[in-house]
């Protein structure tokens, strides 16, 4: 269990004497979207005197533990972060302790189009713990590495449920630059009190993909996206130049698996999306191998996922025909 002030430490002490904890410590995150340091951890000057009322309150202290903030863009973050660290396990051996934890948290970016790719980040990170806790000094090192993992591995498809016209009329103008120049308002099937509740939690801006390829003789409009609620302010995205969408059209956003449905409500009575997996078939085939099972007939398969033309199978729990709901996470 973590701690980072001395209230939850006499907490803890008092419920669970024999917890063995870890001593949370402020990092800077000056590099990050994410702020954590502002609410979390403690700082290298409280830390010798958390670990001396530990002591006596006969607190076990295993390791130290820091995060950076999420979408982190600077990775000497870290390196600052572990020196700090190492500090810290100073302070602790001298009074005793025999710490073998550190957690260096998160902020690890989980998309190709990050700021700062994760192979720079890990480089700097790996050559951080060569110096300050090499290898066969007896410390484990673990991470929390969630968005890395899950951030590129869903895409938000929702559909366009309304929309408005707001014109820019102009005095002297025809009816075709009128036209030309009209806006256009667009309103989805979720909004920032579902999936997209990332714009608050993340900092994120998602960009639309049209599931139709427009022609390119088609006339682009300036156009917004709004999320269904009554809320003035469930607003997607602004400023984009779209060809005229139709209700019922589809619109995507990739890279919506971090701080997206995990964060939403069902504010307004809107339900949370349905979630829906897929994976080629070629990765199907070989999930059923590992599990025994051996290749089925042609219409077995068909009753349990359905075939995309593209090659690759979707159902709502890898095992039975998907219903699409309104709006999915795929």
């Amino acid at each position: 269990m973590a701690f980072d002030n001395e209230v939850e430490l006499g907490k803890v002490a008092r419920s669970h004497p024999h917890a063995r904890m870890v001593l949370c410590i402020a990092a800077d995150h000056s590099g990050s979207s994410a702020c954590l340091s502002v609410k979390f951890g403690a700082t290298l000057k409280s830390c010798r005197h958390l670990l001396e009322t530990a002591k006596e309150m006969n607190v076990e202290i295993v390791g130290i533990s820091f995060h950076v903030g999420s979408g982190c863009t600077d990775p000497q973050t870290f390196t600052r972060s572990i020196a700090d660290a190492r500090l810290v396990f100073e302070m602790g051996a001298e009074l005793g302790y025999r710490m073998y934890l550190l957690d260096i948290g998160g902020g690890f970016p989980g998309t190709d189009n990050s700021k700062v790719r994760f192979e720079e980040i890990a480089a700097v990170i790996n050559s951080a713990l060569d110096l300050y806790f090499p290898e066969g000094c007896g410390v484990e090192i673990i991470a929390e590495p969630g968005r890395y993992y899950v951030a590129s591995a869903f895409t938000l498809a929702v559909n366009v449920i309304d929309k408005q016209e707001v014109p820019f009329d102009q005095p002297g103008s025809d009816d075709e630059e009128s036209n030309r120049k009209k806006s256009i308002r667009y309103y989805l099937n979720d909004g920032i009190y579902g999936s997209f509740s990332c714009m608050f939690f993340d900092n994120t801006c998602p960009t639309p993909i049209l599931h139709k390829k427009p022609c390119p003789d088609h006339p682009l409009f300036s156009s917004s996206l709004w999320g269904p609620s009554c809320d003035g302010q469930d607003h997607i995205a602004d400023g984009l130049e779209l060809p005229e969408l139709q209700v019922g059209d589809w619109l995507t956003f990739e890279n919506m698996g971090a701080y997206t449905i995990a964060a939403s409500s069902t504010f307004n009575g809107y339900q949370q999306p349905q979630i829906n997996y897929a994976m080629s078939r070629v990765a199907w085939e070989a999930v059923q191998l590992l599990q025994g099972k051996l290749p089925q007939p042609e219409e077995d398969r068909e009753s349990m996922c359905t075939p995309l033309s593209c090659g690759w199978k979707i159902t709502d729990t890898l095992c039975v025909t998907p219903v699409f709901a309104p709006a999915s996470i795929t």
